[in-house]
């Protein structure tokens, strides 16, 4: 059970008329999400409807949405997974002309009264998808559990959740590309992972395949089809993979050699990719950076290159977030959504991903502790010592605690107790006591100790043969009368 608290607060002259109660009051609305035959979740928003305060009010007076936005926050509820959904008037200005939703960089969105109890139900179901979780979002969170077929196309394009992730990226001048575009993102993300940025140089690196010349355009092609076999080769000389426990994100910079500039990415259907990069699920991405040929060939060599981070860095911010699940769903045209600017996800986008990986990891404790479980059955003889007994409780308890937790409302120490139980429950499964190599099933028992035994065993069997052949013999002798 996923409970969301949602606080519905009206501004003056923006309380509809078919309220079933005078304000303040209490409501919930439950719905249930199937996963599979044995699994669902259920979603409970415990909403509280109220009027703004004073303070609230002076921050509503505000020229824009924006402006607004930046006032409201401090005056927000801080807890994770929290939404706040302001109505205004009709007639508010707040909004643009056509705009009946707008939504934050925070926890709230503004939303323009009108249409009764009914629409306010419709603005918050909206809201609830976009800036919450979605039955797809749950799906993806629980892929492992899905039947085939039912999962879309992106299910599995994000990384599995983990408690820590190594990020790559190559540039000249990685220092102040980290400081000034990825260590925003990776503070924000902080509460999902620990994070750790490396970065190399290779040089003549090769593709693996060879493009294709187009004559029209004067220029090579990578077709889409070809993209799978670009990686291999680049990957192989990647050093820091080797290196790492957990997850690595790779973002390259490829600038293609002389003879195949300029090169261009084509999409399935032949046409090229505007942002000429391409990215590979739960890896990475790699983009195709062309530097202009000299004018003249007697230009010294080499020639240097000023790299454009800008337009660089929005190209792997944006498929970070793709890897992360971030992917924005389908907006109503009524509805307009505050960018985040440099941080690149929202504070309920964040929450959003917590929710996903919370679900995630209460699945995979489950999944761990089911095989260990089997595996302990199956071998009749292994000894259980209490350190390994211990993480398996901490693990069942911390799982129940997590899902206390989410049913409470409590996200960020849902995810945390999450956390905890995933470590606990790979301890306990990975405890170098259980190696199933460390004892024997029976039929491994006879093949040992038969050829030891048997040798000792003859002599006695043949022993005891003689034994009850000579007592058969002498019953059957008839006794002698004097």
């Amino acid at each position: 059970q996923l409970t969301v608290p949602v606080a519905v607060v009206f501004a003056p002259g923006s309380v509809p008329g078919d309220l079933p109660r005078s304000l303040p009051f209490r409501d919930v609305q439950e719905m249930e999400i199937p996963v599979n035959l044995r699994t669902s979740v259920t979603s409970r928003y415990e909403m509280v409807y109220r009027s703004t305060t004073a303070q609230e009010d002076v921050a509503l007076r505000a020229a824009t949405a924006q402006e607004a936005d930046a006032a409201l926050h401090p005056l927000q509820d801080a807890l994770l997974g929290s939404l706040t959904m302001y109505v205004v008037p009709e007639t508010s200005s707040l909004l643009p002309q056509g705009i009946n939703i707008y939504v934050g960089k925070h926890r709230s969105a503004l939303v323009r009264a009108g249409g009764g109890l009914a629409a306010l139900h419709t603005h918050l179901q909206q809201l609830t998808q976009v800036m919450s979780f979605t039955s797809s979002s749950i799906a993806a969170a629980l892929s492992d559990r899905v039947p085939d077929g039912q999962l879309g196309p992106d299910a599995r394009r994000h990384l599995k959740s983990s408690l820590g992730m190594d990020s790559h990226t190559v540039d000249w001048d990685i220092e102040d590309a980290v400081n000034r575009y990825v260590q925003p993102v990776l503070d924000k993300l902080s509460l999902v992972a620990n994070f750790s940025v490396d970065s190399q140089i290779l040089y003549y690196a090769v593709l693996g395949v060879t493009p294709r010349f187009d004559k029209e355009s004067s220029s090579f092609l990578l077709g889409a089809h070809s993209l799978p076999h670009v990686i291999n080769p680049v990957e192989a000389r990647l050093g820091s993979s080797a290196a790492s426990l957990y997850p690595v994100l790779n973002f390259l910079l490829y600038v293609p050699e002389r003879s195949h500039t300029p090169l261009y990415i084509q999409d399935k259907d032949g046409a090229p990719v505007s942002t000429n990069a391409f990215h590979s699920p739960r890896w990475g991405g790699i983009m195709v950076y062309n530097v202009e040929t000299p004018a003249s060939p007697q230009d010294s060599l080499p020639l240097h290159v000023d790299v454009d981070m800008v337009r660089v860095m929005e190209v792997f911010l944006a498929q970070l977030r793709l890897l992360f699940g971030l992917s924005r769903e389908e907006l109503p045209a009524e509805l307009l959504m505050e960018s985040p600017g440099n941080e690149v996800l929202a504070d309920w986008e964040l929450d959003r991903l917590l929710w996903a990986h919370t679900i995630e990891n209460i699945a995979t404790v489950s999944t761990t502790l089911t095989s260990l479980a089997q595996l302990l059955d199956k071998i009749g003889n292994i000894v259980i010592k209490d350190d390994v007994a211990s993480e398996v409780y901490r693990a069942v308890a911390s799982a129940q605690s997590a899902m206390a937790k989410l049913a409470a409302g409590h996200l960020h120490s849902a995810f945390q107790a999450s956390k905890e139980a995933v470590t606990s429950s790979e301890r306990a499964f990975f405890d170098p006591s259980l190696l199933h190599l460390l004892y024997f099933p029976d039929d491994q028992k006879f093949a040992i100790y038969i050829p030891l035994f048997l040798p000792v065993a003859v002599p006695i069997l043949l022993s005891l043969a003689k034994i009850v052949r000579e007592t058969m013999q002498h019953k059957k002798e008839p006794s002698k009368m004097d």
